[in-house]
């Protein structure tokens, strides 16, 4: 199979029609007469990809700000009567009526893996229901402070750490999603995780360089606050500023530094300062991490342990 190298990671000739495809847009082959548009993008790049999810599982013990209340998830509960079926505060159930549903009950929008519109800390600016569908793909740049955290753990990315990226892989491309690896998510859900006052960061000028230089779309970072900073500086300059920001990112060990996409996903509450949201890598076929589409997606797998709800942990289990 042919192959090319681009910013540094060698790809097969059909990974690297995910992102050459796509930037091509609109071409005649793609917007031909026979009327299949973006069909042959995704037959010849996404059909074969791998697909790598970059999201924590949110749940009522996962750590969040103390500043917020703790969330709770319990069986949803019939509102009113309904003659032959239910009684007002009845649990719905499998045995009785036929199905259950799950009542949330969730204290803040700032929980998990999220997506911070700026009107978190600027209303004059987008709140999460005015954020453009374009947001929806992008190429992700993921850039690793790893090394660097071995000797600091209060590290945070530097614009030095952006142009050293650069060298081995290329210009940053312009309205990329960029996302800062430090591997601080592998303790994940331990609660002690929102209580630590040193953890990976993500400089102010780091941030200026992309957002100005690069005019990236957003970057995104594996803690819950962007920086340690007194003021989070960062997060500050950031809503003030109009941007974006992901919080709360997970298994960027698992996705190649270039070469990838990101599909982004979020609930669209109206007037909402922050997104239950998730993020999916998608990379090259032979990408060594995730999984690809085939045909246990539909029907999907049959359990041998049905969910239940487990009142000692909160929520339904297998």
């Amino acid at each position: 199979m042919a192959s090319f190298v681009g910013h540094g990671y060698r790809i097969s000739t059909a990974a690297a029609s995910i992102a050459l495809a796509i930037m091509m847009l609109p071409s005649k082959a793609l917007l031909a007469a026979d009327g299949d548009g973006l069909w042959p993008v995704y037959q010849s790049a996404l059909k074969n990809a791998k697909y790598v999810d970059l999201t924590h599982t949110i749940t009522p013990a996962i750590p969040v700000w103390a500043g917020f209340a703790a969330s709770s998830f319990g069986p949803a509960k019939a509102g009113k009567d309904i003659k032959g079926f239910a009684q007002k505060g009845d649990a719905y159930t499998y045995q009785k009526h036929g199905f259950e549903a799950t009542e949330y009950n969730l204290k803040t929008d700032q929980l998990g893996t999220q997506l911070d519109p700026p009107a978190h800390w600027a209303p004059e600016y987008s709140a999460l229901d005015e954020l453009p569908a374009t947001y929806a793909i992008r190429p992700l740049v993921v850039i690793s402070i790893v090394e660097q955290l071995k000797s600091n753990p209060n590290y945070a990315l530097q614009v030095s750490d952006i142009e050293a990226w650069e060298k081995g892989h290329g210009r940053i491309p312009e309205g990329s999603v960029v996302f800062v690896r430090s591997d601080w998510s592998k303790a994940w859900p331990d609660p002690k995780l929102a209580t630590l006052k040193e953890f990976p960061g993500v400089g102010l000028a780091a941030l200026k360089f992309l957002h100005n230089e690069r005019k990236i779309l957003f970057h995104g970072h594996e803690p819950l606050d962007t920086d340690s900073t007194p003021n989070l500086e960062g997060e500050h300059w950031l809503m003030h500023n109009g941007f974006a920001q992901a919080e709360g990112v997970a298994n960027l060990d698992q996705v190649p530094e270039t070469g990838a996409l990101v599909v982004i996903g979020y609930p669209k509450f109206g007037g909402g300062l922050g997104g239950y949201a998730r993020y999916v890598a998608v990379c090259p076929p032979d990408w060594q991490f995730g999984v690809t589409i085939g045909p246990q997606d539909s029907p999907l797998p049959k359990s041998e342990k049905p969910l239940h709800y487990d009142p000692a942990v909160g929520m339904r289990v297998r």
